[in-house]
């Protein structure tokens, strides 16, 4: 199926900001959101939704650390995601919730999250922590205006991951105290989860 066809789960945008819009990471009243989005999502055509800001595609976003290392990757000039493709290493790996994540006895946003997260990585460990610590907005750019992220901070007790298409993919765990603004993508959403969740998780460490 061209991906274009892809039924994806969205929210509508007045639904989702009927309380106000927020720039960055909200990370207040998530419950809130969440249940907002489990009872007013529905599927639409993925192309129909790429120039749609009347709609919110909802995207798991998912980090993942070992000891004080997160994961990060790149995309290599031979991928598909040619707006996507840059020098620098993007943290975290997230994708659309699909119609065909459905299953009406199971959370359908937990679903599409760890069917998204074992279709990017392999990891041969457990994870010991799965936590949402925000959902992040931005409209600086049309990508960023119709997409909103639900942010996971994934723990694991194993440093053996990796991206599974490495055709497209290259991942490294890098240490914490790596971690800049000028080490990480510039893209908005890497950047707001830097300034606003991991650099807090350093000056902690520090202290």
């Amino acid at each position: 199926m061209n991906k274009d066809d892809e039924q994806i789960l969205v929210v509508k945008s007045d639904i989702i900001f009927g309380k106000g819009k927020w720039r960055g990471l909200k990370t207040d009243n998530l419950d809130y959101y969440v249940d907002l989005i489990k009872k007013n999502y529905e599927f639409k055509r993925r192309g129909d939704m790429e120039n749609d800001p009347s709609f919110q595609q909802i995207i798991p976003y998912m980090l993942f650390s070992f000891s004080d290392k997160y994961f990060a990757y790149k995309y290599i000039k031979n991928a598909g995601e040619q707006r996507l493709i840059n020098n620098d290493y993007q943290l975290g790996v997230g994708g659309h919730i699909n119609k065909e994540d459905i299953d009406k006895s199971k959370d359908i946003l937990e679903i599409g999250m760890m069917r998204e997260w074992h279709e990017e990585v392999d990891f041969s460990g457990n994870l010991t922590s799965k936590k949402l610590i925000g959902i992040v907005n931005d409209e600086s750019r049309e990508v960023e205006q119709v997409h909103l992220g639900l942010v996971y901070h994934f723990v694991g007790d194993s440093s053996d991951i990796r991206v599974k298409e490495t055709d497209k993919m290259e991942g490294i765990l890098v240490d914490s105290k790596e971690l800049s603004e000028n080490t990480i993508s510039h893209s908005p959403w890497m950047q707001i989860v830097y300034n606003e969740y991991l650099k807090k998780i350093q000056l902690w460490q520090k202290n």
